[in-house]
C-alpha cells in the first residue's frame, strides 16, 4: 500500500534509520527546534496527520491545537510526559510508545548503575587509570549490597524486571505505588516517606510529568538519611536537583547514581564535581540492539494507523482513541 501521500511531522531527534524509514514511507517533514514550526507553510500544517516525536520535542496543547487533521503520535520512547494528553484525548488522537523492547536494556542499566555507586566501581576505575594503585591499595567501599533494602518508586514493568534481578543477587525489595499491585508479593509501602526511613536504596522507576514533578524532594532525602544512595532512572524532573545537590554537599545522604538530570544535556558543575557521584549521560536503553527495537516499534504504530488498523501500543489515557481510529 503506497503511503507517501500521508503527511507526517517528524519533530525532535530520531535515529538515521528510522528517519530513512518514515521518509520512504510517508511525506515527512522533519524539524529539529520548535521554532521551526512557524517556518512551515500554514497549508502544511493542516495536512499532517501523524507525528513521529523525537526524545525530548514537547507536544503541547498550542501544537495540537494548529494540526486540524492529527490523529496519532507515535512517540519513540516509553516515557511521553511532554505530551499534551488531555489535549490529545479531546480530539481522539491516539497516542503510542515503545513499552517492553526496552524494558530488561533499562533494568539492567539501573543495575548497573547502582553497582556503580553503592561499590564505587566507577571511582575504582578511575583509581587504577590514573596510576594510584601502585602508590597504595583502593580503600574499601564505605557501602555494600550485602546489608542494604532497595526500595522502589514505581513498580511497572521496567521497575518488576529490576525488582527480579535484585531478588537474584538476593537484596531485598519493598515498594511504593499510589495503591498495592495484586500481582506483586514485595511489601508496599503506601507513603513515600514511610519507605525512604525504611531502606538504604532509594531506586526511581516512575513516569515523569505533573504528578511526579520533584517528588524526590528535601523531606523524602532526609528520611532517606546518612547512609542512603539515591538513584534515579526516571526523569530529571522527578528529583528536586537543587535539594539532591545540597543533601549530597550536606552528607544527607551518603550518594547518587543519576541517569537523568533536570535540564539534559546539562548537568549541574556540583553534581560533576563530586566525585563519590555516578553520573550516566541518559543511557537506559541506548544500545543498538534496543534502539532498533524501539525505531521499529515507532514505525509499527505508525503503519498499522496509516492501514486502517489499531496502532499496536496506545498509551493508556488514548486507548479509546485508538479504538476510535479503528472503527472509522
Amino acid at each position: 500500500m503506497a503511503l507517501a501521500k500521508i503527511d507526517i511531522l517528524v519533530p525532535g531527534q530520531l535515529p538515521k534509520k528510522t528517519q530513512e524509514t518514515l521518509a520512504d514511507r510517508f511525506a515527512a517533514v522533519r524539524i529539529t527546534e520548535p521554532e521551526e514550526l512557524d517556518q512551515l507553510a500554514a497549508d502544511l500544517l493542516t495536512r499532517f496527520r501523524g507525528i513521529a516525536r523525537g526524545a525530548h520535542f514537547a507536544i503541547p496543547r498550542a501544537l495540537i491545537d494548529r494540526l486540524p487533521k492529527l490523529e496519532i503520535v507515535a512517540n519513540f520512547g516509553v516515557g511521553y510526559d511532554g505530551i499534551n494528553l488531555k489535549a490529545a484525548a479531546e480530539r481522539d488522537i491516539v497516542v503510542t510508545n515503545t513499552p517492553d523492547v526496552l524494558t530488561e536494556e533499562v533494568a539492567d542499566t539501573a543495575i548497573g548503575l547502582l553497582l556503580c555507586t553503592a561499590r564505587e566501581f566507577v571511582a575504582a576505575e578511575r583509581f587504577v587509570r590514573a596510576g594510584k594503585w601502585l602508590e597504595r591499595g583502593y580503600p574499601l567501599s564505605r557501602a555494600s549490597l550485602r546489608n542494604r533494602t532497595v526500595g522502589l518508586l514505581g513498580m511497572g514493568r521496567i521497575g518488576k524486571a529490576i525488582a527480579r534481578r535484585l531478588d537474584g543477587m538476593a537484596v531485598p525489595v519493598v515498594y511504593h505505588t499510589r495503591r498495592p499491585l495484586a500481582d506483586v508479593a514485595y511489601r508496599h509501602y503506601p507513603d513515600l516517606l514511610d519507605m525512604a526511613r525504611a531502606v538504604d536504596v532509594l531506586l526511581v522507576i516512575v513516569p515523569g510529568g505533573a504528578q511526579t514533578q520533584n517528588i524526590i524532594n528535601r523531606e523524602v532525602l532526609e528520611a532517606l538519611g546518612p547512609e542512603g544512595i539515591l538513584i534515579n532512572m526516571a526523569r530529571g524532573s522527578v528529583v528536586d536537583e537543587a535539594a539532591l545537590i545540597k543533601a549530597l554537599q550536606d552528607k544527607t545522604i551518603l550518594t547518587a547514581g543519576l541517569d537523568v538530570y533536570a535540564n539534559e544535556p546539562h548537568v549541574p558543575a556540583e553534581l560533576i564535581a563530586m566525585e563519590h557521584v555516578v553520573l550516566f549521560p541518559h543511557l537506559g536503553s541506548a544500545s543498538v540492539h534496543t534502539r532498533r527495537q524501539m525505531d521499529q516499534l515507532v514505525v509499527d504504530n505508525l503503519l498499522a494507523w496509516a492501514e486502517g488498523k489499531p496502532p499496536l501500543t496506545p498509551v493508556p489515557e488514548t486507548v479509546a482513541a485508538a479504538k476510535a481510529l479503528a472503527r472509522a
